[in-house]
């Protein structure tokens, strides 16, 4: 496998990057309970990460591939809290209609469950369906990793699978007790203390 250069991402970036989570995020069981029907699923994703995506453009960090196969997305949690979206109420309907209140459901449930403390929010991590298990993730981990170590700074994430779990385990992520969608899918809330300092 060729070694992928990562870099931070701009502007013009977050479509494909939306696009590329939606893709990546297919499969995940929370993602059919967002969105029941698998035919609008792809789309209606794509729609509601490119929120996500333009606000850390704005407000945080996005890191992908010069190939496109993987990105990343850090939000930081420092001081006083980020804004929320522009308009994120009526962008949220817009890109997600019918489904709306399941994202809406989802939101709560992160924010209850986030940490206080000072951190780095891993928001997002995707990689390519057919890149998957070849090393992109890891590599964009140990990416911003080494800004966090070097800066004492702490990450969070909350995992939405026994693989995505288990990856961030090995890279020192502790997991804590998982939260639940109404239907019982879980997602596990994850931290990381600075390595060395």
């Amino acid at each position: 496998m060729t070694r992928s250069e990562i870099g931070r991402l701009g502007t013009d970036d977050a479509r494909w990057v939306a696009e590329r989570i939606a893709e990546s995020f297919l499969v995940l069981d929370a993602t059919r309970w967002l969105v029941p029907d698998e035919s609008k699923r792809e789309p209606v994703l794509a729609g509601n990460f490119e929120i996500i995506v333009r606000h850390a453009l704005r407000h945080g960090l996005v890191f992908g591939t010069d190939d496109r196969a993987g990105v990343a997305v850090w939000l930081p949690s420092v001081g006083e809290p980020l804004p929320p979206p522009e308009n994120y109420d009526a962008r949220l309907a817009a890109a997600c209609g019918e489904w709306t209140p399941n994202f809406v459901r989802l939101d709560e449930l992160f924010e209850a469950n986030h940490p206080h403390a000072d951190h780095h929010h891993l928001a997002l991590l995707a990689v390519r369906p057919d890149r998957q298990g070849q090393g992109v993730g890891t590599a964009l981990l140990r990416h911003h990793h080494a800004w966090l170590d070097a800066n004492g700074m702490p990450a969070y994430l909350e995992a939405s699978s026994d693989v995505s779990r288990d990856l961030y385990a090995r890279h020192g992520y502790r997991v804590a007790e998982p939260f639940r969608l109404p239907d019982g899918t879980p997602f596990w809330p994850m931290w990381r203390e600075p390595v060395g300092g």
